[in-house]
């Protein structure tokens, strides 16, 4: 049986275009966490740790050598503010557990 070799044409193009686009998405990935791979089975602990380093820093992905905290780390945590929300209106802490 004969080949189609005028359907190698759009097979080639095809073929190219896909690993075009799977190269720019995993250019993308790297250029969005700072030239690491992307992480994966991010747990609770993960997540707090990046957030730490992402007021840190600015960025989920960065990481300090630096022993002192800049100027604002203290007051510029989630929990600071909802707690100085809740201590606005008054209202006891332990109620946030219904609010989580």
């Amino acid at each position: 049986m004969p080949v189609p070799w005028e359907a190698l044409i759009p097979f080639g193009l095809l073929t190219a275009m896909f690993g075009a686009a799977g190269t720019l998405l995993n250019v993308s990935k790297h250029a969005q966490n700072l030239g690491k791979s992307p992480r994966y089975h991010v747990d609770s602990w993960d997540s707090m740790m990046m957030d730490r380093d992402k007021r840190l820093t600015g960025h989920v992905r960065g990481q300090k050598s630096d022993t002192t905290a800049p100027e604002g780390f203290d007051t510029n945590s989630v929990w600071y503010t909802e707690t100085a929300g809740l201590r606005a209106y008054s209202v006891p802490l332990y109620y946030l557990r219904w609010f989580s």
